[in-house]
């Protein structure tokens, strides 16, 4: 408990961006410490990048793709929740963006803001950053506030943006973001690039390339267009351009999973993962599962089981999350060259690109090289159920990419949604009206209750349902 209210507070303190005063100084006693009128930049930036962590370890994304499974309480892995809440990633790092860019975009503050880096690339960061919190919120969501979010006390009732028109603009903002990046001084309070301004290039044409596969069958013109000018730019292709949240050896900024199984051994993987990776002898299966104690193999867990049925089971049967996942210091991947190199084999196998064989070839390697099996990338290229094969192109891709994701639930849904592949079936006893895996997440009961008028007309957009089951614009 204490452990999570000093995360908590943490959080607070890094939100807030609080400068600590001279206590000989009485001249602003009666100013809110709480609400300083000239936050530091750098606290504002690294306290954006922790929300990060929410989106690479949430579990419930692991969940719908099936690439775990609860063990005790199975009610996640058969979709009981409906609702879910994004105001937390408003109120949290996309506010402190967007100060980050008001600080240095306004003449009367751009100056101090500079002490903290270079005006034009603490902007780029701040909208890389927003662009990625946003591509992630629509992914799950659909239509959401976007053009009027914000807006603080001036707009309570913020209208919803149609994804259709949220993604040509996060595309938008990435490149120009990509191209105001400049030779100024350092950026400081960067936790995840550490100021180097060539890897978040990088990483603003990822995802401006993940972006545009996305949208590929919604709107193949702009997404090919899109796609090649974000290759043109440059991606991630190496393992060291990975970008990477460091997670630390100490309780306020560990990996969650060290502290999810601290308080229940709950998380298993899935029986569909676990035989997908021994059907291919992929040598990764030792490092995302442990053992079954009683069997000494690894044994996955039937997905969507009924409490009862899964309580039937003993946990010495079963694989658990592997242990090098779940370390303190295990590191959470954003983007990567595995993926990248998979969405460039699966831009060639469409026709927007050439060499499908040769990306999809690197993103094993990489992918491998990633957690320390490259010495097992010739032998394990040449398995059947592995090497390249033109007339599977896209189920292979698309089973590489489930695997590669591993653990980054939410990504990997959003990919299974767009692909079909790996072919899943929701579990026969599962909770969503319909029997389907879930296709989005319901908006939180607050936006009903406290902006209906905006909420309706969305839902409408949707069909008149606001429930797990329709579909995103660019999930045709």
């Amino acid at each position: 408990m204490m452990k999570n209210i000093n995360k908590f507070l943490f959080g607070i303190i890094l939100t807030a961006g609080i400068t600590a005063c001279d206590p000989g100084d009485f001249g602003d006693v009666n100013i809110n410490p709480n609400s300083p009128s000239n936050p530091i930049a750098s606290s504002l930036l690294t306290g954006a990048e922790r929300g990060i962590v929410s989106t690479i370890t949430d579990t419930q994304g692991s969940l719908y793709v099936q690439q775990m499974a609860n063990k005790q309480y199975t009610s996640a892995d058969r979709y009981e929740t409906v609702q879910w809440s994004y105001n937390g990633f408003y109120t949290g790092p996309l506010v402190n963006l967007q100060k980050i860019i008001d600080l240095n975009s306004d003449a009367a503050t751009k100056g101090d803001a500079a002490q903290f880096g270079s005006n034009n690339n603490q902007i780029a960061i701040a909208r890389i950053l927003k662009a990625y919190f946003y591509m992630h919120m629509t992914d799950r969501w659909g239509d959401i506030p976007y053009s009027q979010a914000l807006q603080g006390s001036t707009n309570f009732k913020p209208a919803f943006d149609a994804q259709s028109k949220i993604y040509p603009d996060l595309i938008k903002e990435v490149t120009e973001a990509a191209a105001q990046i400049d030779n100024g001084a350092a950026i400081k309070g960067d936790i995840i690039n550490g100021g180097n301004m060539t890897k978040w290039k990088k990483f603003a044409n990822s995802l401006k390339a993940i972006m545009a596969l996305r949208m590929s069958k919604a709107d193949p013109a702009a997404a090919k267009t899109a796609f090649t000018a974000a290759i043109a730019g440059g991606v991630i292709t190496t393992n060291a351009d990975n970008i990477v949240y460091a997670f630390l050896a100490e309780d306020i900024n560990d990996n969650p999973w060290q502290d999810r199984f601290e308080s229940r051994k709950d998380w298993t993987v899935s029986e569909i993962f676990v035989n997908t990776l021994k059907s291919m002898n992929d040598p990764r299966l030792g490092v995302f599962a442990d053992k079954a104690l009683l069997k000494q193999d690894y044994v996955g867990m039937v997905y969507g089981l009924d409490e009862s049925k899964a309580g039937s089971i003993s946990n010495g049967d079963v694989s658990f999350l592997g242990e090098a996942m779940r370390q303190q210091t295990s590191p959470g991947y954003i983007v990567t060259a595995a993926q990248m190199h998979l969405a460039m084999a699966e831009a060639a196998v469409l026709g927007w690109t050439t060499d499908a064989e040769v990306h999809y070839n690197a993103a094993i390697k990489a992918g491998l090289e990633q957690y320390g099996k490259g010495a097992e990338y010739a032998t394990y290229i040449a398995g059947p159920n592995v090497k390249y094969n033109p007339a599977k192109a896209m189920e292979q891709i698309g089973t590489q990419r489930w695997i590669t994701l591993f653990s980054y639930g939410y990504e990997a849904w959003a990919e299974w949604r767009r692909t079909g592949y790996p072919v899943l079936a929701a579990p026969a006893n599962n909770l969503n009206p319909g029997g389907l895996i879930p296709r989005r997440q319901g908006y939180t009961t607050i936006e009903r209750d406290l902006n209906a008028a905006n909420y309706n007309a969305a839902v409408s957009a949707l069909g008149g349902k606001d429930d797990l089951n329709g579909r995103v614009w660019w999930n045709k």
